[in-house]
């Protein structure tokens, strides 16, 4: 019989690539990893893996053991919220990943309702880029993610994930102005508005984020390459530059809700879509499916994304 731990740490390898890798993912030592995936080998009774120049690579036998446990991890986790469900239904330590305009935005009224209906439900939060939610999700360090992606930068399917729509927003080009007014004035242009910034200093997120990636590729379709000079996550704190006139930014509609005065903001032909990623098999866990109740509950109705409860799809990292 297969161990499915080792099937797991099988899986983590076709994923990250390097045995040190997985084991800096998963708090192994990378001999344990090499010891436990050459025990897997021995009772697969067939190579798993090869040598590849100083790392190693999976078999073609490897490979189709990892499709295999993907199934078989997935099974796992549809039997344990069943049994989650028959024991207390919502309870115990939830960890939540968020990236932080939801966490700002979204997740505090989410987690007053769960606090309401579920007192024995512990909600714990971690504010992260949905860059790195995929590796922590299947890692076990995350429960259940919010995540994002833009039309200019949609992401493939994760292996072993799975999540359901929350909502659309629209991106809007902040630039101060001059008329410092009570308020934003909102307008609607396409891409071509930003070319009319390109010599203005940009204000962006940290490189290998996905709102620095998006911005830079709406420039670049506009027929220019920013000139970046802060680097800023927060949005409130980019509205607050913009304002001061330190730059100009590109902003999704929840960080923009309450824009300083003296900021004006022009719709583009962008939208940022955000889901709910779980592992797959485990959106029915009765303290999954609490967190997603109460997170449509909290979100703006103008951008909810309905679906059909206990419907799944393939996520997005």
């Amino acid at each position: 019989m297969l161990d499915v731990r080792r099937l797991r740490l099988l899986r983590e390898l076709d994923l990250r690539g390097t045995i040190a890798a997985v084991a800096e993912a998963l708090a192994f030592t990378p001999s344990a990893v090499s010891q436990q995936l050459g025990t897997l080998e021995r009772e697969a009774g067939v190579a798993l893996l090869e040598r590849s120049g100083r790392g190693v690579r999976l078999t073609p036998a490897g490979r189709n053991l990892v499709r295999h446990a993907e199934a078989v991890l997935e099974r796992l986790e549809q039997a344990e919220a069943e049994l989650a469900e028959a024991r207390h239904g919502p309870a115990g330590p939830l960890r939540i990943g968020a990236f932080p305009t939801a966490t700002r935005a979204l997740v505090p009224e989410a987690l007053a309702l769960l606090a309401a209906r579920f007192p024995a439900l512990e909600p714990m939060v971690s504010e992260m880029d949905p860059s790195g939610v995929a590796h922590a999700l299947r890692a076990g360090d995350l429960d259940v993610a919010l995540v994002h992606d833009y039309d200019l930068v949609p992401k493939p399917p994760e292996p072993g994930l799975a999540g359901v729509p929350l909502c659309e927003e629209a991106m809007y080009l902040a630039c101060r102005d001059g008329r410092g007014g009570p308020g934003a004035s909102v307008g609607a242009g396409g891409l071509e508005v930003l070319a009319l910034r390109r010599d203005s200093p940009w204000i962006m997120a940290a490189p290998d984020t996905m709102c620095r990636a998006v911005t830079e590729q709406m420039c670049r379709a506009a027929g220019f390459v920013p000139r970046v000079r802060h680097q800023v996550d927060e949005f409130a704190t980019v509205l607050a530059f913009v304002a001061a006139g330190h730059g100009v930014a590109v902003v999704p509609q929840l960080g923009a809700t309450q824009p300083p005065p003296g900021v004006s903001l022009t719709a583009l032909p962008v939208r940022r879509r955000t889901r709910i990623a779980f592992r797959g098999g485990a959106g029915a866990h009765p303290s999954v499916a609490a967190l997603t109740e109460a997170l449509r509950e909290a979100m703006p109705k103008s951008l909810l994304t309905i679906r059909s409860p206990g419907t799944e799809n393939r996520a997005t990292g």
